[in-house]
């Protein structure tokens, strides 16, 4: 936090997709550390790591997710890790330092935030009363892809209650599991983005799909739909198509 706003160590690896400092060094902190305490796993993270080989057991990790509003002083931004088993996440972590939230999840076990039981909201079965939240990805500037980003916004913004975009698609999907939101949509995300928020909400009562209804899949996934009642995930649906 000690850099927050600062500009400190910013870097960009895409037109609009910045880099930090602090990325770097959180990742390197985490895979020392879990490496430590659990030789021969595997690793993916964000920004230089990848041992994938063919251990059974696999941990995803985005050391700040979020970083365009770390870089410039919004706190809202994220840890996220998750660790898989013959594929299958198994583990989900998403701490967010701004709020001191810690949000957990076990297969088979819940979901929770800084210990205690959560669950997703199952109130708004009608999307005239969800209040949803989404994010939009770092190529709008490729050719086709603003305009059907803004399409989709544009149908479900007009639906719904109201809409929020907070930038980190990992609090996003915590956040649905908690409650806060109603449902959740986004594309062109990458496994570390969503390994952890989605088992998240499902251990939480939720569902995620991808944009076509399907059962979403980190790892081959590109767009994610999250809502906390099948009612209003069929209605979101519609709109995405």
């Amino acid at each position: 936090m000690e850099h927050l706003g600062t500009g400190i160590g910013v870097e960009l690896k895409g037109e609009i997709d910045p880099v930090t400092e602090l990325d770097r060094r959180t990742e390197d902190f985490l895979v020392k550390g879990l490496s430590a305490e659990f030789p021969g796993h595997e690793f993916l993270a964000e920004e230089q790591t990848n041992t994938l080989g063919d251990s059974e057991f696999r941990w995803i990790i985005d050391p700040l997710d979020g970083t365009t509003n770390y870089a410039h002083g919004y706190p809202c931004f994220t840890v996220s890790i998750g660790l898989q088993f013959q594929r299958r996440t198994v583990l989900g972590v998403v701490y967010q330092p701004a709020t001191r939230e810690m949000f957990t999840a076990v297969e088979g076990g819940g979901a929770q935030l800084n210990g205690r039981r959560i669950s997703v909201s199952g109130a708004a079965a009608e999307i005239e009363r969800a209040f949803l939240v989404t994010g939009f990805p770092y190529n709008l500037r490729r050719p086709g892809v603003l305009q059907r980003n803004l399409g989709r916004f544009e149908k479900l913004l007009a639906a719904c209650f109201a809409v929020r975009r907070d930038g980190s698609a990992a609090y996003d999907l915590a956040c649905v599991a908690a409650g806060r939101f109603h449902g959740y949509w986004e594309e062109n995300l990458n496994p570390w983005d969503t390994v952890a928020g989605t088992l998240l909400v499902r251990e939480a009562g939720g569902e995620v799909t991808d944009f076509e209804g399907n059962a979403f899949d980190p790892l081959l996934d590109k767009a994610i739909l999250a809502a906390g009642n099948r009612a209003l995930l069929e209605q979101m649906l519609i709109l995405l198509k």
